[in-house]
């Protein structure tokens, strides 16, 4: 739970009240969730601070299991009473104490490590990844928490979480942002550092597989106050029932100030059983290329914009462009603030699929 959340905002001054809401533990949930498996529970360290007494048990524990648990992360709090939180600042992206280090050994038995990250902020996981078997991102999930990540751990719960952050690859991974200029993404030379994230925003992994295809506009010319239709076709190439968010974004390619690379404008949460396919059409009005320009008004240009759909900001298989035309416009707050999707099924495997599916908005 996070900082402002009764346990952590109120407790630590009134410690008598008692923790007023049921909050299972991962282990907790995990015993309920699993009630034929053998679980041992070895705490291994603390949030913060360098003590490595229980390192021992724990790496013991590791390499006498079939797989290993170990859930790192934030101790959420207020005013430097926890590493995550309001006035808990952190000087670089690793991770708190010495969670790293124990990983480390963890990793080391040979046992496969499912590193399940309970946290306020991205963390750089690039060292931990190669040696975990699995990763799971959870942002303070709350007093249900450990009973979806257990689901989650168990298979019982099929994944569709999408990230609203990147998570950076070394500490001090930079931007934190995938709204950056060309030079904030590699520069193929220019630089010799790397920014590329881990994992990009919009990234999520499941226990099916999907594919994104066949971009579709309805015009490749429209007015500076005009609109257009993309689709995309999205298919569950795996075994398994799934959602896939499937994401559009637009790249300005030429404006008066300096744009993001690429924008998310749209999505949609489609839910798809093993070989069905569904079309996803976005309408896109040229309200939603709209900037600040050099006269801090806003202001939609003349132009080519880059179409782009794919499942996260660095899995955009389909590409086309679509060329405003007209004078430029100045928009106020009335513009077009939402890319409206619409979803309609498509071949299933043998069948067709009647009805609709989730559609969401951006």
């Amino acid at each position: 739970m996070g900082c402002y959340a009764f346990p952590n905002h109120v407790l630590p001054r009134h410690p008598g009240l008692g923790l007023g809401i049921e909050a299972p533990t991962v282990l907790d949930a995990l015993t309920a969730e699993l009630p034929g498996a053998e679980l041992r529970y070895e705490k291994g360290c603390e949030v913060r601070g360098d003590d490595r007494s229980g390192f021992a048990a724990a790496v013991e524990a590791a390499r006498d299991a079939d797989v290993c648990v170990a859930v790192v992360g934030d101790l959420a709090g207020l005013f430097g009473q926890g590493t995550s939180g309001e006035g808990c600042d952190a000087e670089d992206l690793r991770l708190p104490g010495v969670q790293a280090d124990l990983l480390a050994e963890l990793a080391a038995t040979g046992t496969p490590v499912v590193v399940v990250v309970v946290s306020g902020r991205p963390y750089a996981l690039g060292e931990i990844r190669d040696g975990a078997a699995a990763l799971v991102q959870a942002f303070m999930p709350g007093e249900e928490g450990g009973a979806a990540i257990a689901g989650v751990l168990s298979g019982r719960v099929q994944p569709t979480g999408r990230l609203p952050v990147q998570i950076p690859r070394v500490p001090g991974g930079q931007p934190g942002t995938y709204l950056q200029p060309p030079l904030g993404t590699d520069s193929h030379g220019i630089s010799n550092l790397d920014p590329t994230p881990l994992f990009p925003f919009g990234h999520g992994a499941s226990y099916t597989t999907f594919e994104v295809t066949g971009l579709r506009l309805s015009a490749t010319e429209v007015p500076t106050d005009g609109e257009f239709t993309a689709t995309v076709t999205v298919r569950n190439t795996g075994g398994r029932a799934g959602e896939e968010v499937v994401q559009l974004y637009l790249n300005d390619l030429v404006a008066q100030v300096t744009r993001p690379v690429q924008q998310l404008t749209g999505y949609a949460r489609v839910p798809l059983e093993p070989g069905e396919s569904a079309d996803v059409t976005f309408r896109i009005h040229a309200d939603r290329t709209a900037f600040t320009g050099r006269d801090l008004r806003r202001v939609v240009e003349p132009g080519d914009i880059e179409v782009l759909a794919g499942t996260s900001a660095a899995d955009l298989p389909c590409r086309a462009v679509v060329r405003l035309t007209g004078r430029t416009r100045h928009v106020g707050h009335d513009r077009r603030l939402v890319t409206p999707a619409e979803v309609s099924a498509g071949a299933a495997a043998g069948q067709s699929r009647q009805g609709g599916a989730d559609a969401a908005q951006s």
